[in-house]
């Protein structure tokens, strides 16, 4: 069994990996570059989904702890026209459990539990094949080795560099997220459109898609296609945002209009993939989990394959103490087979919801979704 275990990136792989591992009786240590666990908004809802996710949290002993802060009533989809027209509302059985939402700051404190976590610990670069094993250098200047470093790290992984040269590429599509506060109280009318789960509206080449968190909170992102070059300014004000917005999507429902226009603050998100099947020469001591090594398009996939690998590795490597570097390649083997399956699917399900045709993102729920 190895010894020196060390993840870097302390997102929904990275931990699972780290808590399945810590409950077979292996240390791990969790390098993050956040200065604290609430250093940054965690993001918003995730669906985990029975066979991923939710067998991930298992295998971390922590499926109790989950079904109870999870909401299986976010479950909910509504699909509007640009016109405000009803064109589906589906909403789920009493006792469907298959993907119920969790706030992703609620599954990271789940997953943090007893894990040995330094925080403030940005990895700029990682050596494998020295003498004292794989060298971790932090940007504060520290560096220590260890036996096995995995990268959970996402999109922009620091480890990656130590297995292959690939980079993420712009998909073509940006995302612009906003949120509203107390939403019940504040804005009842958008409380109810929106219902318990997510609500969508899809044109031509753009969406807006707002999904409820829980404490009254909902996340809205604005979709739609542009060149990088014109995919920011980064440091535009939050009323030149909304004002493009607005413009935008000119035309639309007042009240779909309305979840743009009583957004706070903007943060634009250009979606990035890494190549489908993106693989590397197996190099003993290091690997990659989740987005650090197949970023997905952002449709529900990516955190619960992400959460799986991690479980999956660190049975792998607590179950293989003589020879944990032949489970590690074992492990990517596998990985690399289903995740280019996803990314396929991904890839295919992101160019029919921002579409030229919003009919292909109709259909694409009704195929997807349970009658």
């Amino acid at each position: 069994m190895r010894h020196r275990i060390a993840v870097v990136g302390g997102g929904p792989a990275g931990l699972t990996f780290a808590r399945v591992l810590h409950r077979h009786g292996h240390p791990v240590t969790v390098l993050d570059r956040d200065s604290s666990p609430g250093a940054r908004s965690p993001g918003g809802t995730l669906d985990l989904h029975e066979g991923m996710g939710q067998r991930a949290l298992d295998k971390a002993g922590l499926l109790a702890g989950f079904r109870t802060l999870s909401r299986p009533e976010g479950q909910a989809m509504r699909i509007l026209d640009t016109d405000g027209t009803v064109l589906r509302d589906w909403r789920p059985r009493p006792d469907e459990r298959a993907n119920p939402e969790i706030d992703r700051g609620q599954l990271r404190d789940l997953l943090l539990g007893p894990l040995d976590v330094q925080w403030g610990r940005g990895v700029t670069e990682v050596v494998p094949g020295t003498r004292d094993g794989v060298l971790v250098r932090s940007a504060d200047g520290r560096q220590e080795a260890f036996d096995l470093v995995v990268g959970a790290d996402g999109a922009w992984s620091r480890v990656r560099a130590a297995l292959s040269s690939a980079t993420p590429r712009y998909t073509g599509v940006t995302s612009v997220e906003t949120s509203l506060d107390d939403v019940d109280a504040r804005h009842p009318d958008l409380a109810r459109l929106i219902g318990d789960g997510s609500l969508a509206v899809y044109g031509v080449n753009r969406a807006v898609v707002a999904q409820r968190n829980s404490g009254g909170h909902v996340k809205v992102y604005a979709q739609f296609r542009a060149p990088l070059d014109a995919a920011d300014p980064a440091d535009a004000d939050a009323e030149a945002v909304r004002s493009s917005l607005l413009a935008l999507f000119d035309g639309w429902a007042a009240a779909v209009l309305d979840l743009l226009r009583h957004g706070t603050t903007f943060t634009r998100r250009p979606l990035y993939v890494m190549p489908v099947a993106h693989t590397w020469d197996h190099v003993p001591g290091v690997t990659l989990l989740g987005d650090a090594a197949h970023l997905m398009p952002p449709l529900g996939l990516g955190a619960n394959l992400a959460m799986l690998e991690g479980a999956e590795l660190a049975e792998a490597v607590a179950a293989n103490p003589g020879d944990g570097d032949e489970a590690v390649r074992a492990f990517e083997q596998q990985m690399w087979a289903r995740a280019a399956k996803y990314a396929k699917i991904t890839a295919a399900g992101l160019e029919r919801l921002v579409s030229p045709d919003p009919a292909e993102a109709l259909a694409l729920f009704d195929e997807l979704q349970p009658s």
